[in-house]
């Protein structure tokens, strides 16, 4: 193999964290080459919500202007009971001080992989291989050699850097002996889709609603034309086939309880889908000249929109201090630092936030949860107490405690 091409770094999987990933390397001169499985970019209809410090890293490349070209800015969005209804309305205005972008932005991660597809193959030094499964490494002081599968048999792949973007079932950290602590949730988790408009009840674009039998958070996403498309997660009896839970009846009637609508409203279901939800943390994010990012790296609940989020924070700090070891402007121990800023904070604040998250809003107790109202309506009604909890659920105090740790 030309030695030329060998120094280069790759990464393996071609969702929003490789190619993220692979643009900041590229903007900064490094050669990488991505590799991903499947013939092409893939349609995965579950992540879709963006944070203010997600879109204030992504500003700098043009990615944001083009992700707001098509998606929904959501300026408010709700905590709601069942039983109760709406308990607080919050408005991420009071933010406006702590960030340019005071809003939300919904756009399917299906619709942003394309534009970072597009705006990486911009650089000459980068290349995009579809259709190549990784199936194992090997590694040493000077680089990394990496195995794929492709319809013409098996190749072998050089690198001085490899990066594991490759989802929570990662080869890339099973191959690289990286351990995967943490536990499977019993219940699996339902997506469900709709063009039924929610808007006219009252619902903000985005709805978190509490039940102890059935959750549901509520997500308007954009669509071919208004109202959108409404997207809503909630959990599946574990007793519940997959066959009777995609059933476009089974999505009938929970919208029906979540709503509570007598039968027989239609709600035109496009989309079903059933998956199982982990909360893990992987035991290294660096293992010599392997590195993790995303999902390979950690996983959990849905519930405050921190996964996808958190992956594009890996993809960002990763990109930008291994571009600096690539380039010879740092030693290798910066990515030390990586490992130290964003697996902490995957430990301290998206694993511990979104398990919270999750007991909230299923929580049995009715004395515990009216005291929980209440205690929402109390801080939604001191503008401190309201920014203070916005920079939690909004991620803007992930960033500050990641970088706060050298």
């Amino acid at each position: 193999m030309n030695a030329k091409k060998e120094n280069r770094v790759i990464v393996v999987g071609a969702g929003p964290v490789g190619l993220l990933c692979a643009l900041e390397l590229a903007r900064r001169n490094v050669p990488v080459l991505v590799i991903e499985s499947e013939p092409g970019t893939t349609l995965d209809l579950r992540a879709g919500t963006f944070h203010p410090p997600t879109l204030e890293m992504l500003q700098e490349s043009g990615v944001t202007d083009a992700m707001m070209a098509i998606g929904i800015r959501v300026p408010r969005w709700q905590s709601r009971d069942r039983e109760y209804g709406l308990i607080v309305e919050w408005d991420l205005a009071a933010l406006e001080k702590d960030t340019p972008f005071p809003f939300r932005l919904h756009l399917e991660q299906h619709r942003l992989t394309p534009i970072l597809l597009e705006m990486l193959l911009k650089h000459p030094h980068a290349e995009v291989r579809f259709g190549h499964e990784f199936i194992s490494l090997v590694q040493d002081a000077d680089g990394v050699t990496a195995t794929a599968k492709t319809a013409h048999g098996e190749v072998q792949l050089k690198g001085s850097w490899l990066v594991g973007a490759d989802g929570g079932r990662s080869p890339v950290r099973k191959s690289a002996d990286i351990g995967f602590g943490g536990y499977t949730w019993p219940e699996r988790y339902s997506v469900i889709s709709t063009t039924y408009d929610f808007a006219p009840l009252g619902y903000a674009d985005n709805a978190y609603i509490s039940d102890p039998e059935q959750w549901i958070a509520f997500f308007r996403m954009p669509d071919k034309g208004p109202p959108g498309l409404w997207r809503m997660t909630l959990p599946v009896p574990q007793e519940l086939p997959d066959e009777q839970v995609l059933d476009p009846a089974f999505a009938t009637a929970a919208i029906d309880r979540a709503l509570q609508k007598p039968a027989g409203t239609v709600y035109p279901i496009v989309h079903q889908s059933v998956y199982r939800v982990h909360q893990r943390v992987a035991d290294q994010f660096r293992a010599g000249r392997v590195l993790l990012a995303g999902d390979s790296a950690h996983v959990n609940n849905p519930l405050g929109g921190f996964g996808l989020n958190s992956g594009i924070h890996d993809a960002m700090n990763l990109g930008e201090k291994l571009a600096r070891v690539f380039n010879g402007e740092a030693t290798a121990d910066l990515l030390d630092l990586y490992e130290r800023q964003r697996r902490t904070v995957a430990n301290e604040y998206v694993q511990t936030v979104s398990v919270k998250n999750k007991q909230n809003l299923e929580e049995k107790d009715l004395e515990t949860r009216l005291k929980r109202f209440a205690d929402l309506r109390d801080i939604a009604a001191d503008p401190q107490k309201t920014r203070e909890y916005l920079l939690i659920s909004s991620m803007i105090n992930s960033i500050k405690r990641a970088n706060a740790i050298q």
